[in-house]
């Protein structure tokens, strides 16, 4: 049976981590995944790392005003959410459950159907609002993956470094990933 992944790519820096995430979700089997980007995603990938172009991979793209895409309903069960990078004026939609677009919308459908939101904040430093909306996602059911680097593992560039994130988020999806184990 396929996994069904809705992933939001929000307009913050960090474009870095929406691509390698793009990269390693395209080379998993049996994984159905819908993205749906802000304007400010694509504006900024093309500033942080060059063209964007949806036709290198094999996802199908939803435009954010477009409420009659599956994962606008809890019936079309998808079972898994990342926002990555994700604002944190987005993070603050969500926790308050503004569904004013389909990524907000869909992510407001996993949080009440009760499945796995993973956001990825992009931001630095916190303000107290930041913690409290964050702390509310989490009470929600929400998990809080910060887009904060490890280095156990010696990243000997930019992308190792961002890879670290990835790898992570990708295990909090339950997804497969062959990545740096503590300790292995």
């Amino acid at each position: 049976m396929k996994r069904k992944i809705v992933l939001g790519v929000g307009g913050s820096s960090g474009s870095i981590y929406a691509k390698l995430l793009m990269d390693k979700l395209a080379t998993i089997e049996n994984v159905l995944v819908g993205v749906v980007m802000s304007e400010n995603a694509v504006v900024n990938w093309e500033i942080e790392i060059g063209t964007f172009d949806k036709k290198n991979y094999p996802f199908t793209f939803y435009d954010k005003r477009d409420f009659m895409a599956p994962f606008a309903s809890g019936s079309a069960r998808y079972d898994t959410m990342i926002i990555c990078p994700s604002s944190m004026g987005l993070l603050s939609r969500v926790a308050v459950g503004l569904s004013n677009d389909l990524m907000t919308r869909a992510a407001d459908v996993i949080l009440k159907e009760r499945r796995k939101l993973i956001i990825v904040p992009r931001e630095t430093p916190y303000n107290l609002i930041h913690l409290e909306n964050m702390t509310a996602l989490t009470r929600a059911g929400a998990i809080i993956c910060p887009a904060t680097p490890s280095f156990y593992s010696n990243p000997q560039s930019l992308e190792e470094i961002a890879l670290t994130v990835v790898d992570r988020i990708l295990d909090l999806a339950d997804l497969p990933v062959d990545t740096y184990r503590w300790n292995d």
